[in-house]
Formats: structure tokens, sequence, C-alpha cells
């Protein structure tokens, strides 16, 4: 039986997806489920690992029964994954010795600032190119050796081990034969040298980490292993994994250097293709692997925006302006303009490329003819001023120009956000035919360890462009607007004092 399919399971922040494609390059059928999210503290943000393994597994099964076909023309799996999202769980039983700690959650600050007072941010960042954030998985696992009673002793005996989401789904799919990570997951989490390609035992140490518990560390597009045919009726080859905004980058064919997407989901996340050399940012953004193939390394610049598609969904459940999402769109045209109001969404702090995390939201220029338009208005400008932001900071850090930037998330539907995204940046905004580009980067990393495409080359033109957005607003326009955002931005990083 031939194998013409890949299927690529991408487990998000708030939901898990599955998505079959075809040598084309075409979907061929797609599965979701929610999964939970808890919020136990203030600041602390966790899931259900176990949870999110069962309607991953379900959206897989569920995809194929869709596509009408037999797990025996699956020619690979591919997965993809919200990238820190932390699991310690015993390597003899299987199970979790603690909630998975989420990518937003803060519970670590105190961690976090341990560290920076024993002075180690330096050579943090010299090895890994990271800051001390919560943000990253290295202090979530300390956080699980010190909080949980009994694990410590656990994890310097052997018996537990530490995953990613994707290292978690791979275990479990493979009934645990696999565990292991690619060199993109690895990158975020404080612990991996991204010039050596390895866990660097000088942080372990720091971090108080066994080495005994971290994965073994492969390329992106890379045959892991095979999946327990009780998982999906065969044993079918793992043949990639990579974190969900690298796979983006991939899916959106953003193979050269110069090359940007950004994604507008519950963050937003911009990534620039930055080639095959390592350079530290000097304007406050990430240094991060995009992915391996083979003996070669592509790194991406990266601005990660902590809060840009949750700003809509505070109007929606927390202000209760907003009915529904989708209607932003067309009661942000309701008025000209925000009337010179700005509305800073620092719920979580302001991360790229500022990096404080004591801040908090703020929205400024309230007058008594204020009217909800002009906030959501102001809300939706806020997503691409944020963008902005990162993209003045990449084009900072490069010797290359940016032509246009590719486009996906819940947001990018709103074409009132990507036609004042393109009046904001100044070059042609695109939302490709395909929108699950993470899915598709996945996929394509999957097929080409797998010879289902025989290189990048071949899957350049299976990348189609669906809308273009060009820029309307002339200069002086556009630079008064963002003066005032950085005005307001200004005013946020004042307020704590």
């Amino acid at each position: 039986m031939q194998k013409n399919y890949i299927l690529a399971l991408d487990s998000g922040t708030v939901k898990n997806r599955a998505t079959i494609f075809d040598q084309q390059g075409e979907m061929v059928s797609y599965a979701e489920k929610k999964i939970s999210v808890t919020a136990p503290c203030a600041d602390w943000v966790e899931q259900d690992a176990d949870e999110i393994w069962s309607t991953q597994l379900w959206t897989a099964r569920e995809a194929i029964r869709l596509a009408n076909i037999s797990h025996q023309e699956i020619a690979a799996v591919a997965i993809t994954n919200q990238r820190e999202t932390t699991v310690v769980w015993n390597r003899y039983t299987g199970r979790p010795v603690y909630s998975a700690i989420s990518w937003q959650s803060c519970q670590t600050a105190q961690i976090c600032e341990q560290l920076r007072q024993e002075g180690l941010q330096e050579e943090i960042r010299q090895k890994t190119s990271l800051i001390i954030n919560p943000y990253f998985s290295g202090t979530k696992i300390r956080w699980i050796l010190d909080n949980v009673a009994g694990a410590r002793d656990l994890a310097e005996k052997g018996d537990l081990v530490f995953g990613t989401i994707d290292t978690w789904l791979m275990w479990k799919l493979s009934g645990g034969a696999i565990f292991a990570t690619d060199y993109s997951n690895a990158s975020r989490s404080m612990l991996f040298h991204l010039k050596h390609l390895q866990w660097d035992e000088e942080l372990l140490e720091h971090f108080h980490i066994p080495k005994c518990m971290m994965p073994e560390v492969h390329p992106s597009s890379y045959v892991y292993g095979m999946t327990d045919p009780a998982c999906l009726g065969s044993a079918i080859p793992i043949a990639a994994c990579i974190g969900n905004q690298q796979a983006d980058l991939f899916g959106q064919a953003c193979f050269d250097k110069g090359q940007a997407k950004n994604s507008y989901g519950e963050g937003s996340f911009f990534l620039m293709n930055a080639g095959h050399k390592f350079n530290h940012s000097q304007n406050g953004l990430i240094t991060t692997i995009a992915w391996g193939i083979g003996d070669e390394v592509t790194y991406a610049l990266e601005g990660s925006i902590f809060v840009s598609g949750a700003t809509l969904e505070w109007l929606h459940r927390g202000l209760g302006i907003l009915s529904s999402m989708s209607d932003s769109e067309w009661i942000a045209k309701q008025v000209p303009d925000t009337d010179n109001v700005y509305f800073v969404p620092a719920f979580r702090g302001l991360s790229a490329p500022y990096w404080d995390m004591r801040t908090t939201g703020m929205i400024i220029g309230l007058k008594e003819r204020t009217e909800k338009a002009h906030i959501i208005r102001a809300a939706l400008c806020a997503l691409a001023y944020q963008v902005r932001d990162v993209y003045e900071a990449v084009c900072s850090d490069i010797d290359v120009e940016i032509q246009d930037l590719r486009v996906d998330g819940g947001a990018s539907q709103n074409n009132f956000l990507l036609q004042f995204q393109a009046d904001m940046l100044g070059i042609p905004i695109i939302r490709p035919y395909i929108t699950e580009t993470t899915s598709l980067g996945a996929a394509y990393l999957a097929g080409l360890a797998t010879k289902v495409w025989k290189d990048v080359d071949a899957l350049r033109d299976l990348w189609h462009e669906g809308v273009r957005f060009t820029p309307q607003m002339d200069e002086e326009h556009r630079r008064a607007l963002y003066d005032g955002w950085q005005n307001a931005v200004d005013k946020v990083l004042g307020w704590p004092d």
C-alpha cells in the first residue's frame, strides 16, 4: 500500500489539532479538541498532561477517520507543540508527578530572581541566547523538584524525566520507547548550548537539575522511532519534532535568511530566518534554533509577545464589551480612528523587546466621548504596534531587508488588523492560502525525513499566497501613530515605580 500521507499533530495552548496532508501539501482532513487551562494561584497557569495526551490521541484517530484512509497509508507522524510547557514524570510508571506548567505561568519568578542574584544572566545569555525569565522551561523543572514532595530524591535516583509537550507525546505514542526532543524545543530551556548543540552540564548544575532527567536531542527532521501499534493501528515513523513557532516559520516557506512570519494567537510570535550562523541579538530579541535538517542548523531571531489575541479575549470575557472575537473587525470600523486612545495590554508584563515583567496593562487617552468602538479599535491596533516594536528590533539586528511578512493565527482572519499591520510596518502582509501553517511545517519536515519530498526546494512551490495587504498610510501619519504608542508604553514602563 502506497504511503502518500503525513499526519501532523499540533499540541497548542488551548486546543490540540491533527491534520493529514497529501503529497501536494494539501489538507485532506482536520480534527481539533479543546484542552483545559487552570490557574491555581495568581499568575500561575497549569494544564493536565494526561488530558493533553488523550485529546491529542483522539484528534489523531479522528483525522484518520475523516480522511477515509488506512493508517497503513501514512508515511510519517509529525509533532509540533506549545514549546516551554513543562512535564516531569516517572520513567517507570509513566505518571506525571505534577501538572504541566504552562509557558504562560509566572510561578517561577522567585527562582528567576535568585538566578539573577547569583550573577548567572550573562553566562545563560552567552550559552543559550535567552534571558532569565519564567517563560522558559528550565526554571519550571527546578520549581517541580523544589516543591513536589519526594521529587528531587526520585530525580537524583534517575526515576524522573523531563520533557516539553513534544517529548511527552512521543513517549506516549511510542509506548515509552522514545525519550527525545529536537534542537528547537531544547533551545527554549535555558539549559541547551546553542553552539555545541547539547545540554550544558554547568547550567544544569546551576539549576540543580540532574542530567539523567534530560531527553536525547536530535534534528527536527529525523526518524525518532515508531508509534506503538496500539495507538494508531500500526507502527508509523515519528519523523519530525519541532516547536510550534519554528514549525510555522518552516510552514510559511521562510527558508531563506531575511524571510519572516508572525502568528497572532494567544500570544504573538515574530520569527525571522537568521541563516546558519549563530549571532546574539543586541536589541532585546532571542536567538533561537529554527530547525535542524541533517547536519545543518538554521537559526531564527524571535520576538515573543505574551499577550495578543488574549487582549480580545479579555474584552469579550473580562470587560464584556465584545460579543465575539470576530465582531472586533466591524466594530473597530465604526469609528475612523481611536481618538488618540492607546491600549497597552501588558497583562503579563511586557516581553520582547522590553522584557519588563513588573508592568501591568493600561488604557490611556480616555475621554467622555470615548466609545467601546474606540477601545476595541485600540486593542486591535495594539496587536500591530507590538509587532512593529519587534520588527524595529529585528531590522536593527540584521543586515538584510525584510520584503514582506507572512501571517497566520486566529486574529489573522481580521482584515482590519492586517491592513493596519501593513500600514504600521510599511511592507506587504501576506495571509497564505493554507493557514494551518504550523502543522504544515511539521509535515514538511517529516516528509523530508521519509523521502516524501526530495529536499527543501521541492517544498517552495507548495506554499501559496492567499491575500496580500499593501501599505496605504503615508509615512508622517504612520510615524505619528507609532510615536503615540511608544509614549503610552513609556507610561506603562514607569507605572510600577
